[in-house]
């Protein structure tokens, strides 16, 4: 395993023990806002790690916000009883990146804790697509990451399903650059190396969606480990 890929996966280690110190300290709760929750964890990032750049904005969307992809800015929702919320978060541990997604229900919602337990799933399926593969053009593995979310009974919310990772900053990410994304218009191979002659990562990024319910779930990490 190469150095880059050894750095990224640290990263994403460190990540993942932000989010179970999140939900161990109970700070998702009905009765804060969207932007109440998103300052609170923050906070606790800088705490715990010294966190204070992120190379994307930090999302944190509750009710029918999780039906939108990243690229919208709805308005601040207060979080409710009974409801679901997703985080998407960007940070930089010692100039490299994470790319982070979880889902969390609060209440007894079967539709939605349904949802929940399916991101993972679908994420694990569209990996083995992935590594089962030597060649795979963003097209053909956008189409079959739908393709499998549609199987589980969702249909998939965003127009990518991830994109290249790597030291901050990595490549620019261009919305009209469709080869650093996994993206029905990206018929580049996604195992090709960059322009440096450097292996890519990529994250994977999974937004599932109930549009008669008003309500998605959103499950991303790292692809390529």
């Amino acid at each position: 395993m190469d150095q880059a890929k050894k750095n990224l996966i640290a990263a994403e280690a460190k990540a993942l023990a932000l989010f179970q110190e999140i939900e161990k300290l109970g700070l998702i709760r009905a009765g804060i806002s969207e932007e109440e929750l998103n300052k609170e964890v923050f906070e606790l990032a800088f705490s715990l790690f010294g966190i204070e750049k992120y190379w994307h904005k930090r999302i944190i969307r509750a009710g029918k916000n999780t039906l939108l992809p990243y690229n919208e800015n709805p308005p601040n929702l207060m979080i409710q009883e009974n409801d679901i919320l997703f985080f998407d978060f960007g940070p930089i541990f010692d100039e490299w990146e994470a790319d982070f997604g979880r889902t969390f229900v609060l209440g007894n919602d079967a539709e939605k804790l349904k949802l929940q337990a399916d991101l993972y799933p679908v994420w694990e399926e569209c990996k083995a697509f992935f590594d089962s593969k030597t060649s795979l053009t963003g097209t053909e593995y956008y189409k079959e990451i739908v393709h499998i979310a549609e199987r589980y009974g969702w249909l998939f919310g965003s127009e990518i399903g991830g994109h290249i990772i790597g030291k901050f900053p990595h490549e620019r990410l261009e919305k009209e650059v469709k080869d650093h994304y996994i993206h029905r218009d990206n018929h580049t191979d996604l195992f090709a190396k960059d322009a440096s002659g450097n292996v890519r990562n990529w994250i994977l990024e999974i937004h599932l969606i109930n549009p008669k319910r008003e309500f998605g779930g959103f499950f991303e990490q790292l692809l390529t480990v």
